[in-house]
């Protein structure tokens, strides 16, 4: 049985854990606050589910789901998602998050700051443009006419192919927007995290085009 790692607890992280049990997916999933905390989500998930600290969680996943804002100074366990596919779902918000000059400018995206803050592992966006709680009552059999998509971008194609399967099981399609260079086209702002999950995999490919880089002085 394939297991995933959570950092964050949120709602994000949360709906995530949620979504992977009822698949069939082990997961083990870490806050910022300590194991003793997660006693309420963790009886909810059933015995499928366990806490743990970061470091632990990261290393007991096949693979791991970071669910918390990056920080300009890394505080990921790099060492224990080494040679891992890591699933970032940040998005970045100056409100929150505080100007980050290298983002603003263009330069860079958040997802490929996470990406060499994790050097040794291989990591791909995921799950940035859709509403947490839609993750559990949207999705919908292949080939359904009311099937939705949401995308994927990374540098690493066989971290694409592992999203693309976890979206499938989830019960959304994939559209491919790699590399992570061109992740910023799913951003809060952009047609396609404005449309979130209401688009099916044509929209979805049509909205990314319509993406136009917003550079912040």
């Amino acid at each position: 049985m394939t297991t995933i790692g959570i950092i964050g607890a949120g709602e994000v992280g949360s709906q995530l854990a949620r979504a992977a049990v009822s698949v069939g997916y082990t997961v083990v999933i870490a806050n910022s606050r300590g194991p003793g905390t997660l006693e309420g989500l963790v009886a909810e998930l059933g015995p499928s589910a366990r806490a743990a600290h970061a470091r632990d969680a990261a290393a007991a996943g096949d693979f791991a789901i970071v669910a918390v804002p990056l920080k300009v100074v890394n505080n990921m366990p790099v060492e224990e998602l080494a040679n891992k596919v890591v699933l970032d779902t940040n998005n970045y918000m100056v409100w929150r998050d505080g100007n980050i000059p290298i983002i603003d400018s263009g330069e860079k995206t958040v997802h490929e700051l996470r990406q060499e803050h994790l050097p040794t592992s291989k990591v791909a966006k995921a799950f940035t443009h859709i509403q947490a709680p839609r993750l559990l009552t949207s999705g919908r059999p292949a080939g359904a006419p009311d099937r939705l998509a949401l995308s994927v971008s990374s540098n690493y194609p066989e971290a694409v192919d592992l999203v693309t399967r976890l979206y499938d099981q989830f019960g959304f399609d994939t559209v491919d927007n790699s590399p992570l260079s061109e992740s910023w086209r799913t951003g809060p702002g952009q047609p396609a995290w404005i449309r979130h999950a209401q688009q099916n995999r044509e929209e979805l490919a049509l909205n990314l085009k319509r993406a136009r880089r917003v550079v912040r002085a």
